[in-house]
């Protein structure tokens, strides 16, 4: 086969290919659209882990795209061959057409890079999304007899993964997660979190704690303390040198329960407006972060 016949074929399918990437990328958004705000917001609440699965669902989505538009390209390539496609090309001195090759080959490097830089976007949220799924569901587990719940609670300084509320106080629970290759040991001090040798600041990771305690603060009428704890999935925790936060994993994450002071306790009726507080905030009509 001569180069204006497999030029004019992998043209015509490249463009049906773009055609289909285009036509799926439109309905995306016109679903998104027409699908509004869900039914009964108000009483929805935020589950573990989902602003994660709604991140894996768009990147399993775009992943579906760029496949179907690769398998458009090679049945439209295979027909266009099959079939004796027009000839686009006729008469082209050569290094037209080798422009043309290499306009397609850009095209197919650019594909192939959005394929790979997908699938390992959705590996990672994949990742994210089961390490704060495993910690959400044990701490429902304790939240049955120690409070209530909430997952992906906003504040004006980020999202906290989950905050415990009951008459024993507040545990903010942020969630660090990294892969465990060499099965190694995680400890804390006030400022760092080490992952085997590999150091983290962990106060950018829990400043969602202290500006929830700070936002709290018209509710109860004095100061509240949110306590902060670190979950770190897969990892065994090794030591912990500082009193700032308390470090654990999805098995250990009951230590929780006996963190606590006196003073960080709660009267019924201010565990009651803070619940009241953060179910407002967790609701699918979601207001905005610290307002009242």
């Amino acid at each position: 086969m001569d180069l204006q016949a497999i030029g004019a074929s992998a043209t015509l399918a490249l463009f049906c290919a773009i055609v289909f990437i285009l036509a799926i990328r439109t309905w995306h958004r016109l679903a998104r659209v027409l699908t509004g705000h869900p039914s009964f917001a108000d009483s929805i609440m935020s589950e573990a882990a989902e602003r994660f699965r709604n991140e894996l669902q768009a990147l399993s989505r775009r992943q579906s795209a760029w496949i179907g538009a690769a398998i458009v390209f090679v049945v439209m390539y295979a027909a266009a061959t099959l079939l004796g496609g027009p000839v686009l090309f006729a008469g082209y001195p050569a290094w037209q057409l080798y422009g043309v090759f290499a306009a397609l080959l850009a095209a197919a490097v650019f594909a192939a890079w959005q394929l790979l830089h997908n699938f390992l976007a959705w590996r990672q949220v994949r990742f994210l999304h089961d390490a704060n799924l495993a910690v959400g569901h044990q701490l429902q587990k304790i939240a049955a007899g120690h409070g209530r719940a909430y997952h992906d609670v906003p504040t004006a300084s980020g999202m906290i993964d989950h905050v415990l509320v009951g008459q024993n106080g507040i545990y903010a629970v942020t969630v660090i997660a990294r892969r465990n290759w060499r099965k190694g040991q995680a400890s804390i001090d006030d400022n760092e979190l080490r992952f085997g040798a590999e150091p983290m600041p962990v106060v950018d990771a829990t400043a969602g704690a202290r500006r929830l305690g700070r936002e709290l603060r018209h509710l109860t009428g004095r100061n509240v303390r949110v306590r902060s704890v670190v979950a770190v999935p897969g990892w065994d925790v090794a030591e912990q040198l500082g009193r700032e936060h308390l470090l654990v994993n999805e098995r250990t994450l009951p230590m929780l329960r006996g963190w606590r002071e006196p003073s960080d306790c709660l009267m019924d009726d201010e565990a009651a407006a803070i619940q009241a507080e953060l179910t407002r905030r967790c609701s699918r009509r979601r207001p905005k972060a610290g307002t009242a």
